[in-house]
């Protein structure tokens, strides 16, 4: 076994360790990986036997997304399981599936998203939007501050996910709170063991469901999930409940902390707020732009089916390489000035839902989301202050606030 060289850019640095993204600017070290090293060597974080390849460019990310042959997702996709045994739900669940299986999956997990089931949840969304800043703006003509993440992002992407599976009204705050530990923690020492448990309890939930959806199918996402039509092979009750844990997980979390940054972007750069307010920018580009600046998937995770060569450094069948995405989104090849944020930039072709076949299924649904949050903070907010700082999210896997006192002053 060849000696790989480890790479003095990321020497001393742990990405595994969730204290690295929560507690500091990690962008001029991706900016020098990029320069430097846009292939580089990571050791074995302490506890692991394994090492992997750190991709921050934005044309290998790219390539990565797109060439699943070589680049497989069976595995896993989050270095927790990769460096690991592996994903248990290898070939079962779409975000860690390849083809065929993954056409397959995807194929019916598409039936959830159709215009008309978009345009209910949308209808759902801008109704909950309303409200909620409503309530913002009432308490901020008080001078009071309300948290961004707890009173306003927390019941919006949340609230459409279930709306798409019919969950029931009640589990909702359940469901949040799993959601929540299965992915980050609010605390510096990741807690393994809680995450591990919301994530069991996630899938007995959808397992009881599924069962009841079975016994009494309707139109919601979880029924057509477990449904097969004329000629097509019924999914096992396992591959129903982990694409819904995964629908769930990505419907809710990311989303979440895409508009938990984006507001926090528009308070601290007033003048773009001003653009966005003052419509001097159309809300689809500044959508973009909030995808483009929050990024919160950290990376994407891969394991190589054969040997390749690339930026001069040789890749071994069997090993673990990691694209990305902030740094991708960041990087000066494709974006101008791309620290600044610009709510008109002009490409985007940032990465936050990944590329090629991984595509996120539900990216035109978190955009509409995102829509009408803006569209709505345009409409009721004047002012947006900064009214302490924000709590940082733990987590290697997904990045933003865990909370955010924000001061809405009323139009």
């Amino acid at each position: 076994m060849s000696i790989i060289p480890a790479s003095s850019v990321l020497a001393g640095v742990d990405l595994t360790d969730p204290r690295t993204h929560a507690e500091r600017d990690v962008r001029p070290l991706f900016a020098r990986l990029r320069r430097d090293e846009p292939v580089a060597w990571h050791e074995p974080p302490p506890g692991r036997d394994r090492g992997f390849w750190v991709l921050s460019r934005h044309a290998d990310a790219l390539r990565v997304s797109r060439d699943t042959a070589r680049f497989s997702s069976a595995r896993g996709n989050m270095l927790t399981t990769l460096l690991g045994d592996g994903d248990s739900a290898g070939n079962r669940m779409l975000v860690v599936s390849d083809a065929p299986r993954h056409t397959v999956l995807r194929t019916r997990m598409r039936r959830a998203f159709t215009a008309e089931a978009l345009n209910e949840i949308g209808d759902h969304v801008r109704t909950t939007t309303r409200r909620l800043l409503a309530a913002a703006v009432l308490r901020g003509a008080a001078g009071e501050p309300v948290d961004a993440a707890r009173d306003i992002a927390a019941h919006i992407p949340l609230g459409a996910i279930c709306t798409m599976l019919d969950v029931p009204e009640a589990d909702r705050p359940f469901v949040l709170a799993q959601t929540s530990l299965a992915l980050a923690s609010h605390e510096p020492v990741p807690a393994t063991r809680q995450a591990r448990l919301a994530q069991a309890q996630l899938l007995l939930y959808f397992a009881r469901l599924a069962r009841t959806r079975a016994a009494s199918p309707g139109r919601d996402a979880l029924s057509l999930l477990a449904d097969s039509g004329i000629d097509e092979e019924r999914l096992s009750e396992d591959e129903v409940v982990l694409n819904c844990y995964s629908l769930i997980l990505g419907g809710d979390e990311t989303t979440r902390l895409a508009m938990i940054g984006g507001i926090r972007a528009l308070a601290e750069n007033p003048e773009q707020w001003r653009r966005l307010r003052d419509g001097e920018v159309g809300l689809s580009d500044a959508v973009e732009e909030v995808l483009r600046g929050t990024s919160p998937v950290l990376h994407l995770g891969r394991s190589l089916t054969e040997d390749i060569d690339l930026h001069g450094r040789s890749l071994a069948a069997g090993d673990v390489a990691t694209v990305w995405i902030p740094s991708a989104n960041h990087d000066e090849r494709e974006f101008t000035e791309p620290d600044r944020f610009d709510v008109g930039r002009q490409p985007n072709r940032h990465l936050t839902f990944a590329h090629g076949p991984h595509f996120c299924l539900g990216a035109r649904m978190a955009r509409g989301e995102l829509e009408i949050l803006l569209g709505e903070l345009r409409d009721q907010v004047a002012e947006l202050r900064p009214a302490g700082p924000a709590t940082p999210v733990y987590s290697a896997f997904v990045g933003g606030s865990a909370g955010l006192p924000i001061l809405m002053l009323p139009a």
